[in-house]
């Protein structure tokens, strides 16, 4: 391995950490939910193009379990749709098998990793306390944008190039995420 490959490789796991802490620190001080962290942290570090609100006008529906329905978890849904962004920029009408593929891939290994998909079956064990299982889901959240970035840097190892070392560490507060916060605070 030469000195440039290895200089990759560590700037790699650097945009990856950041990512994935990007996306749990988006979850867990609630100005995103699942889908709309995992999404809005892949499209920031890797210049996906689109703006915050185009994030979570796509992605709120997908949020807590598929518009809380329980089905498909939301971070897992905002990485599959994070994966299409960045990976049918190259080719979006020529590329669609590839991009199918790899949704089927990451949906497989989180699987592997969890056991489930389901975020009904994901968050049995902390169903009755709700701290646990919000920390558990940005646990999750955290590492579906992992999953999704390691696969779009295998795909598009470009990418790494158009990445933003300074990407802020939150977004400003909306005065709705501020009162949640604190409301949240003393009611558990």
């Amino acid at each position: 391995m030469d000195i440039h490959t290895t200089n990759q490789n560590g700037r790699a796991d650097m945009v990856i950490a950041r990512i994935r802490n990007r996306a749990h620190h988006l979850y867990r001080t609630r100005q995103m939910l699942c889908t709309e962290a995992v999404l809005a942290a892949l499209n920031r570090g890797f210049d996906g193009g689109l703006s915050d609100a185009q994030v979570v006008a796509m992605a709120a529906p997908f949020s807590a379990a598929l518009g809380e329905s329980g089905c498909l978890c939301g971070a897992l849904s905002g990485a599959v749709m994070a994966v299409g962004l960045l990976l049918g920029q190259a080719h979006p009408l020529h590329g669609r098998k590839h991009m199918r593929d790899s949704a089927r891939h990451l949906h497989d290994t989180f699987r592997s990793v969890h056991g489930s998909t389901c975020c009904r079956v994901l968050s049995r064990p902390v169903q009755n306390d709700h701290r646990a299982h919000f920390r558990y889901c940005a646990g999750l959240t955290a590492q579906a944008a992992d999953m999704a970035s390691r696969l779009i840097l295998q795909e598009r190892p470009e990418l790494i190039a158009r990445t933003d070392d300074g990407f802020p560490a939150r977004h400003p507060l909306s005065i709705r995420t501020a009162w949640t916060r604190l409301v949240s605070r003393f009611t558990g």
